[in-house]
C-alpha cells in the first residue's frame, strides 16, 4: 500500500536536483534537497507524537519550510490543518478544542498566548517563524534525509479545512487523499501545466487556493515554483518574462492593472493567468485583456469541493462566467427551498457530485447530512445561472439573498448594473432589515479614485435598466469593501454596517 497523495505529488521531483522552489533573495531549493526537508520533518513530527490520522495545526508564516511540512504531515499519515495568520487567539481556540490536534506549530511571536490551548488538548507545541527559524528547525539538520511514508489509501484524511464561519460556526471540511489527488490532476490535463511552466506563487497557503490549487498541480506536474512570500504587484509584473503561470484572486489583478510597467511586452512569455476565489469584474477582465493580450482564465470552486468548473485553457473563455464542469464532476441546480430541478436558463442553487467532493464535516454528521443529497450531490450555498453552452456563472450566495416585499433580489444583477456607471470602480448590494418589507436594499459604492459618484445617476442607471422592486434604498459611499484573506466581499459585515438608516442630514 502506497501514501496515495503524497507519492503522487512528489514522483516528478523525486531525486531532482534541479530548481523547484525559485526564492527571491535567497537560493534556489531543488527538488531532492526540498524533499530531504520534507523527510526530515517528518522525523520531527513523530518525536512530537503524530500518529497516522493524527491533526496538525499550522498557523505560522509563509515559507517554504511550511511547505515542506504540509509533505512532511502526508508523509507521516497525518493530517494537515492550516489557519489563516489573522486569526486570534480566541478563534484559534475554537479549532485546537474542535480538532483535537497533536501537534500546534505557530510563529514563535504567539507562542506563550498559544501554549494554554496547547496543553488544554494535550498537543505539543513548536514554533515556526517568517525567516524559517524556531523550534521546530533548531535541530533538523540533524535528522534523517529520508523517511519510510506511511502508507494511507485514498479515502484516508490528508487536510481539515475550516470554513470561513461568517454565519453560525466554523466547520471542519475533512478532505481525503482522493478528494485532492482527483482534483489536482483534473486541473493538470485542463490547465496544461507542465515540467516546463514557472507557476509565481503569491498566494497565501493556509487556503485551498494556494496550498491545494497551486502547490499541488505545480508538483504533480514537477513544474518550478517561483515562490513569493506575500502579494507585491511590483515584484510579480517584473518576474513575468521569466515565468509562464499565475493564479491569483481578482484583486491581484486590478492592482496589476495599477502597475505602470503592467504591458503585453512584459506579459509576452505568460502562458496562462488564472483568477478564482471570488468573482472577477467583467471590466478587469477586459482591461486585462486590453493591456496584456491575456484573458483571464476564470475558475470557480470552494473549500469543500475543490475545484468545480472552469473555463478552458484552449476554447472561449467567457467573462462573467465560471466555464464548465471538470472532467469527473456533475453541477445541477435545484430550487433553495425544495430542492427541485430549475427550468433551464433560471437561477437555482448550485449542486455538486464527483470525486472532489469533501468527505462531510468533522464531528458534525447533523450538518454533513443537512448539506448533502441522498444521491451524493453536495448543496454548495452558491447561486447560479447556466447560459449556452453549458457555461456556469455565480449569481451570489443564497444567505445574500434579499428577500424585499415578499420578492426575490439576486444582488449580482444589480452591482453589474452599478459597476457600468462612470466613476464607480465596484460595488456591493445587500440587504437590511426593513420592518415594511421585510429587507431593504442598499448599494455600498467604491468611487474610482477623484470620483464622487452621484447617488441620482446611479439611481437613474438601475431605473433604466430594473424592476422597481430591485431598485437599492439607499447608496453609501465607501472608501473600500470589507474583504476577507482571499479576496471575497464580506456581506455580513456590510448589513452590520449599514443595519440603521442613516440620519438625512
Amino acid at each position: 500500500m502506497t501514501n496515495h497523495l503524497h507519492d503522487a505529488l512528489v514522483a516528478t521531483i523525486d531525486g531532482r536536483q534541479t530548481p523547484f522552489l525559485l526564492r527571491p533573495g535567497a537560493p534556489d531549493l531543488s527538488g531532492a534537497d526540498f524533499l530531504a526537508m520534507a523527510a526530515r520533518f517528518a522525523h520531527v513530527l513523530v518525536g512530537h507524537g503524530v500518529t497516522p490520522g493524527a491533526r496538525v495545526v499550522v498557523q505560522a508564516p509563509k515559507t517554504v519550510e511550511m511547505v515542506a511540512l504540509y509533505l512532511a504531515v502526508l508523509k507521516a499519515g497525518g493530517v494537515f490543518l492550516p489557519l489563516n495568520t489573522a486569526y486570534t487567539r480566541e478563534e484559534v481556540g475554537y479549532f485546537v478544542a474542535d480538532a483535537e490536534p497533536a501537534l500546534i506549530v505557530c510563529d514563535p511571536g504567539r507562542a506563550a498566548e498559544m501554549a494554554g490551548l496547547a496543553a488544554d488538548v494535550g498537543a505539543a507545541l513548536v514554533t515556526l517563524g517568517a525567516d524559517g527559524a524556531g523550534s521546530l528547525t533548531a535541530d533538523l539538520a540533524r535528522r534523517p534525509a529520508a523517511f519510510d511514508t506511511v502508507p494511507r489509501g485514498p479515502d484516508d484524511l490528508a487536510a481539515l479545512l475550516y470554513t470561513s464561519g461568517t454565519t453560525g460556526r466554523s466547520k471542519g471540511a475533512m478532505m481525503s487523499h482522493d478528494n485532492l489527488l482527483s482534483n489536482a490532476r483534473a486541473l493538470v490535463d485542463l490547465w496544461q501545466i507542465t515540467a516546463d511552466d514557472i507557476l509565481i506563487h503569491a498566494l497565501p497557503i493556509f487556503h485551498t487556493h494556494g496550498l491545494f490549487v497551486a502547490l499541488n498541480t505545480a508538483l504533480l506536474a514537477g513544474a518550478r515554483v517561483r515562490f513569493m512570500p506575500a502579494f507585491d504587484a511590483a515584484a510579480i509584473v517584473e518576474a513575468l518574462p521569466v515565468s509562464t503561470l499565475l493564479m491569483g484572486v481578482p484583486t491581484f489583478y486590478t492592482r496589476l492593472l495599477a502597475e505602470p510597467g503592467l504591458s503585453r511586452a512584459q506579459a509576452a512569455r505568460m502562458r496562462l493567468f488564472i483568477s478564482g476565489s471570488a468573482p472577477l469584474l467583467p471590466e478587469t477582465h477586459a482591461a486585462f485583456a486590453a493591456r496584456t493580450g491575456h484573458r483571464i482564465l476564470e475558475r470557480y470552486g470552494m473549500t469543500e469541493t475543490n475545484m468545480i468548473t472552469s473555463n478552458p485553457c484552449d476554447g472561449e473563455r467567457r467573462a462573467g462566467t465560471v466555464g464548465l464542469p471538470l472532467p469527473g464532476v456533475e453541477i445541477r441546480l435545484a430550487d433553495p427551498r425544495t430542492g427541485a430541478p430549475t427550468p433551464q436558463g433560471e437561477i437555482g442553487m448550485i449542486e455538486v457530485r464527483g470525486p472532489n467532493v469533501f468527505k462531510g464535516y468533522w464531528r458534525m454528521p447533523e450538518r454533513t447530512a443537512a448539506e448533502m443529497r441522498p444521491d451524493g450531490f453536495f448543496v454548495t450555498g452558491d447561486l447560479g445561472q447556466i447560459g449556452a453552452g453549458g457555461y456556469l456563472s455565480i449569481v451570489g450566495r443564497a444567505r445574500d439573498l434579499i428577500i424585499t416585499g415578499g420578492l426575490n433580489v439576486y444582488p449580482r444583477e444589480i452591482e453589474e448594473v452599478l459597476n457600468r456607471v462612470e466613476g464607480v470602480a465596484e460595488s456591493a448590494v445587500f440587504g437590511v432589515p426593513d420592518a415594511d418589507f421585510g429587507e431593504a436594499i442598499v448599494a455600498a459604492i467604491v468611487p474610482d479614485a477623484g470620483a464622487r459618484p452621484d447617488p441620482g445617476a446611479l439611481a437613474a442607471a438601475v431605473a433604466a435598466r430594473l424592476a422597481r422592486f430591485k431598485h437599492p434604498r439607499r447608496y453609501e459611499i465607501v472608501e473600500a469593501l470589507p474583504r476577507n484573506a482571499m479576496g471575497k466581499v464580506q456581506k455580513a459585515v456590510l448589513r452590520e454596517m449599514f443595519a440603521a438608516p442613516r440620519d438625512a442630514g
